[in-house]
């Protein structure tokens, strides 16, 4: 078993929005983040995670916990496989009640990768391009580049360090088919992927033999994932956010070329189109995001599907393509830093990018093909905000060289109601009672405080909730949805909490002392036993000192 320390420490280093916004796109919302539940399916945004509370809650499904449930959930794990995916994603060992199933984190990657690099200077093949590529041997240790000599080699270098060939099958390093076991990376120049907390967890491989692939990266393992990572990331981060700008290229040697000469928020995707996996680390930080992108066509389609993606998401920046068969990493060679730094300081923007690119796939002087663009353009449109939509018409329609007039554009108004809030869903939401049973929620102290003058009975609206709070159950959906919900306040302090407690039971006693006064079915003696009662608690009250229930 997992020792309990060590869970507690773990969870001590987890950030909620980190775990949750490596899954998911995240949008900030007031003092939490929000985005559509990815555990049922909807339209608008009622999942919420609260940095505050370290918890999420989705107000639609009722779907909550901290950052291990939702990894859990989400990737379908029991609990101790959860807590050791996290552990390995933070670089966190944990220990073991039984030593003997201690499970500490592999040092494979980072051996196998030390070795790559120690290898490099002796293949003159693979230094001279390097050299020929204008990389620094500066950059070239920072980026930890190596060289992967043959599969046998590999295999026999693992062996000598006491590692199990099935662990590095597991991390993609060695291949396995038919029984037969060999190197992923054959004669090839690598470059480490690393996780955003600086962990190797991949590789990237260019040939320098002529093979048929020029480029190959590391298989899909539960750490890999090319869809979630961007090449160099953990060098960019702190300049990301620093500048809120971000260049993203096609390429390694784009991003090592950059970083060279100044540009340290470049990084790459891996072999992949952006997609909407990206976007949530895309969204850390809040940069502004420059697609810098080859011209030919399969820069510029990529390009388009990029800017499409980003633009709907509500990301800033823009697009800057390279003309000429040239790349960032040509024109760094080639001295012309000034150059690229204009181009990045005006790309064109994504809206734009994407109207300009439908336009061109059609023949403007053929007017069925120039209808057809423009409702491509204005559905592309469509999926904008419509202040962007009615920003943009004009823009769509010189370039159509039309009036703007005829650039329609009609939203269906969302009339999904499904995703209100659970304390929403009770007509008679009584924002007292939720203060009330927000302040237990948070300030567990004052539990035996309400307790001795306060019965869960008493609240008209939401004695469920409040009976739940004082047991400590904050895992009830319904509790999440009133610690995640921003319109509800807590109360701060203990006498705060006295005062509002005077008035909610003054107010209870007086409605009890007329029902008191109305009631036929008691006896005259019970009844003016009762009354003497209520009116004692009453006068307490009033004199500011609270009564026992």
């Amino acid at each position: 078993m997992i020792n309990q320390d060590s869970i507690e420490a773990l969870k001590a280093r987890l950030d909620v929005v980190d775990v949750v916004g490596s899954y998911i796109e995240l949008k900030k919302s007031g003092a939490n983040f929000k985005a559509p539940c990815p555990f049922h399916d909807e339209k608008s945004a009622s999942f919420v995670v609260s940095p505050s509370k370290q918890i999420y809650h989705c107000f639609g499904c009722g779907a909550g916990g901290d950052s291990v449930r939702f990894v859990m959930e989400y990737e379908k794990l029991n609990y101790p496989e959860a807590l050791e995916k996290l552990a390995s994603s933070y670089n966190f060992s944990l220990s073991y009640t039984d030593n003997k199933n201690a499970k500490p984190r592999s040092q494979l990657m980072e051996k196998v990768n030390e070795w790559y690099q120690s290898l490099l200077d002796s293949n003159r093949v693979a230094s001279d391009y390097l050299k020929e590529r204008g990389i620094y041997e500066s950059s070239i240790e920072k980026f930890g580049v190596g060289y992967a000599p043959d599969s046998n080699a590999t295999i026999n270098f693992i062996k000598s360090q006491m590692f199990p060939l099935s662990e590095a099958i597991n991390l993609g390093v060695i291949g396995s088919e038919g029984g037969r076991s060999f190197a992923r990376f054959i004669e090839r120049i690598t470059f480490p992927i690393h996780a955003p907390n600086a962990s190797i967890v991949g590789f990237g491989g260019r040939t320098i033999t002529g093979h048929q692939a020029k480029y190959v990266n590391s298989p899909e393992t539960p750490f890999f994932n090319k869809s979630r990572l961007l090449y160099a990331y953990h060098h960019a981060r702190q300049d990301i956010y620093k500048q809120k700008e971000i260049i993203i290229t096609e390429g390694y040697l784009d991003v090592i070329m950059l970083h060279q000469a100044g540009f340290t928020n470049a990084v790459a995707t891996l072999g992949t189109a952006l997609t909407q996996e990206h976007l949530p680390l895309l969204r850390k930080g809040e940069p502004k995001i420059i697609m810098a992108y080859d011209g030919d066509n399969a820069g510029k389609a990529a390009a388009l599907k990029a800017a499409k993606l980003l633009s709907i998401s509500g990301f800033d920046g823009g697009v800057v393509i390279f003309e000429g068969g040239m790349d960032p990493a040509d024109m760094v060679k080639n001295g012309a830093v000034e150059e690229l730094s204009n181009m990045f300081r005006s790309p064109k923007a994504f809206i734009k990018f994407v109207v300009d690119e439908i336009l061109t796939l059609h023949d403007m002087s053929d007017p069925k093909a120039k209808e057809t663009s423009m409702n491509e353009a204005t559905a592309y449109l469509m999926t904008l905000s419509p202040l962007l939509q009615e920003e943009y018409k004009p823009y769509l329609a010189s370039r159509l060289g039309i009036s703007p007039s005829f650039v329609r554009i009609t939203n269906t108004p969302n009339t999904n109601n499904q995703n209100r809030p659970l304390t929403q869903k009770n007509l008679h939401k009584d924002m007292w009672e939720l203060s009330l049973i927000k302040t237990v929620l948070e300030h567990p102290k004052f539990i035996d405080q309400v307790l001795d003058v306060l019965d869960p009975s008493l609240l008209a609206f939401h004695a469920r909730e409040f009976s739940q709070a004082l047991h400590g159950d904050k895992n009830a959906p319904e509790l999440m949805a009133i610690m995640v919900d921003d319109s509800i306040t807590s109360l701060k302090d203990e006498e705060s909490l006295k005062q509002e407690l005077l008035i909610f039971l003054t107010k209870y006693y007086e409605k009890e002392l007329k029902k008191i006064n109305t009631q036929a079915s008691i006896s005259f003696e019970e009844k003016a036993f009762l009354i003497r009662k209520l009116r004692g608690k009453i006068a307490t009250l009033r004199k500011g000192e609270l009564v026992a229930f």
